[in-house]
């Protein structure tokens, strides 16, 4: 198996009489593409906002890379190349697409180097432009994000994350309210860039969960219930009476499994 390069023991986190995460033990490899999955109130983006120190565990490690980043405060995790998207998208709608994307870029080389100024020099300008192709928006560089649609306003998120050099990336549910086409355009970015980068994905879509991930965690009251394919999940009766078990969910576990 690939070095780990997220792990968590024995997380928790509470929020008066609510578990939110209960005990989890995560132990996630390098180089394949992670989904967590679970109903709303599993605990998903609470264990995104503890690996990202957004939020401060009750009890229980989480390491990176080895490393333990327990308690560490978001910018120092950032630091070290955790970078992640949000629920709520979070770009300067009043500025260009590429505006966003150089703010972004300057702004994480007076973090990394603070004693070397900051200027629109060749290198931030040429990745700029890589960025901007890598989530397929060269086309739309001048526009203002504000006009943007929802999926592109999604990649332009997801762009500044990289253009800020990520080791792993957090992408909270980047798939919710795009288009069919939008999705299929973000569906082959992300599996692009994850031969690139440690990508760990929440998702509801579960036609794109089972399409683009190689393994995945099913949580359920702030707890695992498995890690595995999708395969193995699909065939999970635990899985199906837990989560899977809503009408189009289960017509969707059906058609993955007779694939």
């Amino acid at each position: 198996m690939s070095e780990a390069i997220l792990r968590t023991e024995n997380l928790t986190k509470r929020f008066g009489g609510l578990i939110a995460t209960d005990n989890l033990s995560l132990n996630l490899p390098s180089g394949r593409l992670q989904a967590i999955i679970g109903p709303n109130g599993a605990g998903k983006t609470t264990l995104f906002n503890l690996i990202s120190g957004l939020l401060k565990a009750d009890s229980g490690r989480v390491f990176f890379h080895g490393r333990d980043i327990t308690g560490l405060r978001p910018h120092e995790i950032s630091r070290l190349g955790i970078k992640r998207t949000m629920q709520i998208k979070s770009v300067f709608n009043q500025l260009s697409v590429m505006e966003n994307l150089w703010i972004t870029r300057q702004a994480t080389r007076r973090f990394l180097h603070p004693f070397r100024p900051a200027s629109r020099d060749r290198e931030t300008r040429e990745r700029v432009d890589y960025t901007l192709e890598q989530v397929g928006m060269t086309g739309l560089a001048h526009r203002i994000a504000g006009t943007l649609s929802y999926g592109d306003v999604a990649m332009l998120e997801i762009g500044m994350a990289l253009i800020s050099d990520p080791r792993l990336l957090l992408l909270d549910e980047p798939i919710c309210g795009m288009s069919p086409a939008e999705t299929e355009r973000a569906v082959a970015k992300i599996r692009e860039l994850a031969r690139k980068i440690d990508i760990i994905i929440i998702e509801h879509d579960m036609e794109v969960v089972f399409g683009i991930a190689d393994d995945i965690t099913v949580l359920a009251q702030g707890a695992i219930l498995m890690t595995g394919s999708p395969e193995e999940v699909a065939n999970n009766e635990r899985v199906r009476e837990a989560y899977l078990g809503r009408p189009e969910d289960e017509d969707y576990i059906e058609e993955a499994e007779n694939a």
